[in-house]
């Protein structure tokens, strides 16, 4: 393509500053002019833009997409949002650094979050050769995390017991090879086996290897629900003892022993902020959560992988044990609470012959089948192996806005992509900030907002030259009416183009344009460097 000229915009730079009008010219994938209006003769190509938002591409800090970028390219759910860059390795899980036996378990162990496709080449090791493997073409830009959980089923197995000396050195090479291959940071999934096996002490020394390579920490801690405050509390005090960056993920304090409870949490973050730690968050803009229904098990039931898994499903004893930790004692998998089935709602499934439950609450199906509803959680378990999704409906609105209105949030996504009746939120973050909770709510100021979700992960990322519009920087944009703006998807119909999003740019290239995919696949591996974070070549 050659130069383009962005005409008359409302320009929302990223910093959080008021938007002005001006012109941008895009050429050769950056940004090279930034003027006021009228000020710039011609180019190209022209697009007027009176009535639009000009903002920096927006960057989607928690995504499950690492094998969808793969399989389907396009990526429409997420560059439909505007969405230019992710960060994926989340919740501890995820492809690299793998070898041909610990694969095999994770496709299984987490075929709910990105699908287990048959036909996709999983001959990458490294993180590096993922990163090399995202290099070959996908539409949006994207950061990896090295997850602690697959580098413990690499190093200590699925075992349910502390890791050694020597397997914490192993883990932390693993963790430091992974990091200089462009990994800007680590994730944990603290209620996922195995990861939820580790103690603070494991945790800490792989922080310290974070901390070394100026990486952050994004855990998924270890309780949602009860004892959310002292999950977040172990993970500050990470921060605190290696100096370890923290980023909180979905941080949104739902279950009912929590309602009304986000001052304590954001009291918790600046204090540990005035201290000097470096602590910062994000959420998604909506009530419900969304994992898979293996997730609710306690972390006995799911020791050894998934076969050992299936096996005590299937176990007269162990499903009694089972039965009792989640309706009566509080499964640790379900964040120490015990399971309301009522707000568990089946998302997706694996097995086709399963899809007449999608959509429907486990209580619902129970009282069909006139069956105890840990039954019908058994009886999807085991024929879907382990591979159901749900979603989770245990959120509060107070929360919500009380943490995306604090100085250190930013927007992410938590979408899963799979699935039947995903959450809405795979098609509509992004949208939905903009539209409910600026225009229609004022939670938030368009330029804030605009900050939460550009500049302010961009400095998290320490991407270089991306997350706000300044000549020099990669142009990831993305234009929008702000009177129009607005999150389509609904829980009923999920998988619906939000409205208002005209044009996306990433790295110069039109990804959306007017409204329609292009096709274009402009979007590369973000790595991080001792210098900052970028493409392979520019750093």
């Amino acid at each position: 393509m050659g130069s383009m000229l962005i005409r008359g915009a409302n320009v929302v730079d990223g910093t959080g500053s008021p938007g002005f009008r001006g012109d941008v010219v895009v050429a050769g994938g950056r940004i090279t002019e930034l003027a006021g209006p009228g000020t710039i003769a011609g180019a190209d190509r022209v697009l007027d833009c009176e009535n639009l938002v000009l903002a920096p591409g927006f960057i989607d800090m928690h995504a499950h997409s690492d094998l969808h970028l793969l399989t389907e390219p396009g990526h429409f759910p997420k560059i439909s949002q505007g969405i230019t860059t992710e960060v994926i390795g989340q919740d501890g899980l995820s492809y690299a650094p793998i070898d041909a036996a610990t694969l095999a378990v994770v496709r299984r162990q987490i075929a709910g979050w990105n699908g287990n496709p048959a036909d996709l080449d999983f001959s990458w090791h490294t993180v590096g050769e993922y990163l090399d493997r995202l290099d070959a073409g996908i539409t949006p830009n994207a950061a990896y995390l090295v997850p602690q959980g697959t580098l413990r089923l690499l190093v200590v197995g699925s075992e349910r017991r502390p890791a050694t000396a020597r397997e914490i050195g192993r883990m932390c090479a693993l963790l430091a090879e992974g990091l200089a291959q462009g990994a800007v940071g680590m994730s944990s999934g603290l209620t996922y086996t195995p990861g939820m096996y580790a103690d603070t002490a494991e945790l800490a020394a792989l922080c310290e290897v974070v901390a070394a390579a100026d990486g952050f920490y994004a855990p998924h801690t270890r309780s949602y629900g009860a004892g959310a405050l002292e999950a977040y509390a172990e993970m500050i005090g990470l921060a605190r003892t290696t100096g370890c960056a923290v980023h909180l993920t979905h941080a949104t304090m739902n279950f009912g022993e929590n309602r009304g409870r986000a001052p304590e949490l954001l009291t918790m973050i600046d204090d540990a902020l005035a201290q000097g730690c470096d602590i910062s968050l994000d959420t998604y803009p909506y009530l419900p959560g969304s994992t898979t229904l293996s997730a609710l098990l306690p972390s006995w039931a799911s020791a050894g992988g998934p076969d050992a898994t299936l096996a005590r499903l299937a176990d007269p004893a162990d499903r009694a044990r089972i039965t009792d930790d989640v309706t009566v004692r509080g499964s640790d998998g379900c964040h120490g609470v015990t399971v309301d089935w009522e707000t568990i709602q089946i998302s997706g499934v694996a097995d086709p012959d399963l899809s007449e439950y999608v959509g429907r609450r486990i209580a619902d199906i129970a009282v069909a089948q006139d069956v105890p509803p840990v039954e019908v959680f058994f009886d999807l378990l085991l024929r879907d192996e382990l591979a159901t999704t749900i979603l989770q409906h245990v959120g509060h609105e107070e929360n919500v806005r009380a943490i995306m209105r604090h100085s250190r949030h930013m927007g992410g996504s938590d979408a899963l992509l799979v699935g039947d009746r995903p959450h809405p939120r795979a098609w509509g973050t992004f949208p939905r900030y903009l539209g409910h909770y600026v225009r229609e709510l004022g939670v938030l100021g368009l330029e804030e907002c605009v900050h939460h979700l550009t500049g302010r992960p961009a400095q998290r990322l320490r991407l270089r030259m991306r997350g706000l519009i300044r000549p020099g920087h990669a142009a990831d944009l993305v234009l929008f009416d702000p009177e129009t703006i607005c999150d389509t998807a609904t829980f009923e119909q999920p998988k619906q183009q939000a409205r208002g999003i005209t044009h996306v740019l990433v790295n110069g290239e039109f990804a959306i344009d007017g409204g329609t995919p292009t096709g274009a696949l402009a979007g590369r591996a973000l790595r991080m460097t001792t210098r900052g974070t970028d493409v392979k070549g520019e750093q």
